[in-house]
């Protein structure tokens, strides 16, 4: 079955019928007897709301009833989700240490960058930024998928690996609080606490896909963001 029923995840063959150009039937589910669907009929502010919320409800409505990989060009889709979730995770590294050389990138004006700043750090600078995104992220998604072998004892076989990435991209949508920090300064302390929310949004959207218990996707998603952050760590260290 294509879609899923938003209030128990029961699989349905369609969440509708229309009549006519803008009348439609909502259908309801078999098993709970439910409306399958009712964030058909609601405006995009109210599902924005409950995936702020951490409602499955919004999470299922969007997994598995909107982005449907049959209907839409998928991997297009993916790639850029993975391009926008990497150019804001090399944005958040920018502001961890924001009182180191990286912070200089970012709140400098020209005229000190060019007095205090050489090419030469700029270079340094970006490969920085660019080996703990890149290695960083290489290890939370490797830590990610032998967790959920481990834990949920899921193997990729039973899930799609492109559904599971996107899960996971989508549920780091947080991080596009990160944009904010362009125009207003904030402390360097927001930027971990937009990190644990991303966490707590990745165990939810992995509850919703796996339909596992929720104490074993907490610790499939913190293993993740722990290896991340314990490498993360180590680089910075040894670029002391």
């Amino acid at each position: 079955m294509k879609y899923r029923c938003v209030e128990c995840g029961h699989g349905m063959n369609t969440l509708f019928v229309q009549y006519s150009p803008g009348n439609i039937r909502l259908m309801k589910c078999e098993n709970c007897k439910a409306v399958a669907d009712k964030y058909i009929e609601c405006e995009i502010m109210i599902i924005v709301i409950d995936l702020i919320l951490h409602k499955p409800k919004a999470y299922r409505h969007l997994l598995y009833n909107v982005l449907d990989s049959e209907s839409l060009n998928f991997q297009n889709l993916l790639w850029k989700f993975s391009f926008g979730f990497l150019l804001l995770d090399a944005y958040m590294c920018l502001n961890i240490n924001n009182v180191k050389d990286r912070s200089l990138f970012i709140c400098r004006s020209k005229e000190e960058w060019g007095l205090s700043t050489s090419i030469a750090s700029f270079i340094w600078t970006c490969q920085k930024v660019l080996m703990d995104v890149v290695l960083g992220n290489f290890v939370f998604l490797a830590t990610f998928l032998l967790a959920m072998r481990i834990l949920l004892k899921t193997s990729i076989g039973s899930l799609r690996y492109k559904d599971i990435l996107l899960a996971i991209l989508i549920s780091s949508y947080f991080k596009m609080c990160l944009v904010a920090m362009m125009v207003w300064q904030f402390p360097s302390s927001v930027v971990f606490i937009i990190d644990l929310y991303v966490l707590s949004s990745n165990i939810v959207a992995l509850k919703v896909i796996t339909e596992s218990a929720l104490s074993r996707c907490v610790l499939t998603c913190f293993s993740a963001h722990l290896m991340k952050f314990l490498v993360t760590q180590a680089l910075e260290l040894r670029t002391l």
